[in-house]
């Protein structure tokens, strides 16, 4: 019998495993001897905080990042193959969403490897759910192109695909791009289009504000550098 891949999620910020995941998450985790993770060091932290019941030492974490080798992924599953439970890690929230994470659990269903995932904070559900723009329709567009010109044809095109669908657009960007983002959504999108700015969520700075282009364009930028954010638009 093979074992089972347990997406564990991860705090988005700063805070205690016990604020944000439930007693039966952490129960799950706790008796788990081998991980993958994005980094060593901060998931060593938070399973320092959660609480494991072998030394810290004793566990065997592996590294799954955006430098992996796809030929890698195949001995990250041995593990499994041998029966014993892994946890699959993400830096923060959700592991597998917009996370290399997800090739690994790809190859698991690939193989009818039980996967589980387990209850926590998603920075895209939280936003959505705070936003006030559709939450029946909407898609999740990871990372838009870096470049001016690629980026603002990109905008352009969701803008448009929005306002046909009447669907919610949700992206983010890497934290020290987040102030050019905001001012390329500005540039690029109609005076009515509602965007949606959520920054820190379930952190002590959390916040969620939605206005029009328009609106947005009298106000003074938010303070967003450097901090986790997601953006959601909606034509």
């Amino acid at each position: 019998m093979a074992g089972t891949l347990y997406l564990i999620p991860v705090p988005l910020g700063p805070s205690a495993p016990q604020d944000s995941l439930t007693p039966g998450v952490l129960a799950t985790i706790r008796p788990l001897s081998h991980f993958v993770v994005e980094q060593a060091k901060t998931a060593r932290a938070f399973l320092k905080a959660a609480g494991t019941d072998k030394p810290l030492q004793e566990l065997e974490l592996k590294e799954l990042n955006e430098h992996t080798k796809t030929n890698a992924l195949n001995d990250l599953l041995a593990p499994l193959r041998a029966g014993l439970d892994i946890g699959l890690l993400s830096e923060a929230g959700c592991p597998a969403v917009a996370d290399p994470g997800a090739n690994l659990v790809a190859l698991a269903q690939q193989e009818n490897i039980r996967v589980v995932p387990l209850i926590g904070p998603s920075s895209l559900l939280l936003a959505l759910m705070a936003s006030g723009l559709n939450g029946q329709r909407f898609a999740f567009q990871g990372y838009l192109p870096a470049k001016e010109a690629e980026r603002t044809t990109a905008l352009r095109n969701l803008e448009s695909e929005s306002r046909k669908w009447s669907q919610t657009q949700i992206f983010i960007e890497t934290p020290y791009r987040n102030r050019a983002m905001f001012d390329a959504i500005l540039n690029a999108c109609q005076p009515g289009t509602r965007l949606t700015v959520a920054t820190d969520l379930t952190q002590p700075r959390e916040m969620v504000r939605t206005q029009t282009i328009m609106n947005w364009k009298k106000q003074t930028p938010p303070d967003i550098e450097r901090r986790p954010t997601v953006f959601l638009l909606l034509a």
